[in-house]
């Protein structure tokens, strides 16, 4: 009988853990698994290496963007993640602000790959990736769906009309209005009073998402999201909106190259 490899099935007891969980923290694997805690970590601190695992802001883990998948959605998104995770971080820097990235996944939606939100900072929900947000009331998703070609578009609106819930179907009306307003102004605004989900804690955000181009497609959207009490909409615009634009532009450009290769 060949000998197992014992780093390799720790591994995948852990990955298990996560996948049947949701999200876990660090003492609830070790406790499920049988295994110290410091190994535990050792094995998590790979895993978030490779992007198979995502430790959120409370310190629990689930499953990351690198893990495989059968579409091969995930190898995108991770790329994505690889050459966005630097700009995003500056852009925080720079401004003050959090910023989330979002990626395609398809049908018109996108997905918070990666953020910058930390609540003791910024004062607004922390725990983003994973999240889909409104293709209509949210700024990502406003921004990527501006961006999408219009044969394209029209035809994942007909699939939002009967998909979405009743508060974003009744948005799709405005949807026009919103599209031009992109285009006049050059970026995407999260629509006032629009909470992002039930369980959103702090304070209502506001923000302001462009879209980002690889190869002239829309790959994603990045955003810059704060407490809207503390700065207005105008502000925003006027002081960070030159360098949401250039993140933007950084990340389709350092992603674009890949893609060509991977083709």
């Amino acid at each position: 009988m060949t000998k197992l490899n014992r780093s390799v099935d720790r591994g995948m007891s852990i990955l298990e853990a996560v996948h049947s969980s949701g999200k876990i923290s660090l003492a609830a694997l070790a406790t499920g698994t049988g295994l110290p805690k410091p190994t535990v970590l050792r094995i998590c601190a790979t895993l978030e290496e490779r992007r198979w695992l995502f430790r959120r802001n409370d310190g629990s883990y689930q499953l990351g963007s690198g893990f495989p998948q059968g579409s091969g959605m995930p190898h995108r998104v991770d790329r994505l993640v690889a050459v966005g995770k630097s700009v995003i971080l500056q852009l925080s820097e720079e401004t003050g602000l959090a910023c989330d990235l979002a990626a395609g996944i398809g049908g018109g939606r996108v997905e918070i790959v990666d953020t910058t939100r930390v609540y003791k900072v910024h004062s607004i929900y922390p725990d983003a990736v994973g999240f889909r947000p409104s293709p209509t009331l949210s700024a990502l998703g406003a921004a990527y769906l501006y961006a999408m070609p219009k044969p394209e578009r029209t035809s994942v609106l007909q699939t939002f009309a009967t998909h979405l819930p009743r508060e974003e179907v009744q948005a799709l009306l405005q949807l026009p209005k919103i599209l031009r307003a992109i285009g006049d102004q050059g970026y995407a605004v999260r629509s006032p009073g629009h909470w992002g989900r039930a369980v959103d804690y702090g304070a209502l955000p506001s923000a302001i998402a462009v879209p980002i181009i690889a190869e002239g497609k829309p790959i994603g959207a990045v955003n810059l999201i704060w407490n809207s009490g503390d700065r207005s909409l105008d502000a925003v615009v006027a002081n960070h909106l030159s360098r949401l634009r250039t993140a933007a532009e950084l990340i389709g450009n350092a992603y674009a190259p890949e893609r060509s290769e991977s083709a």
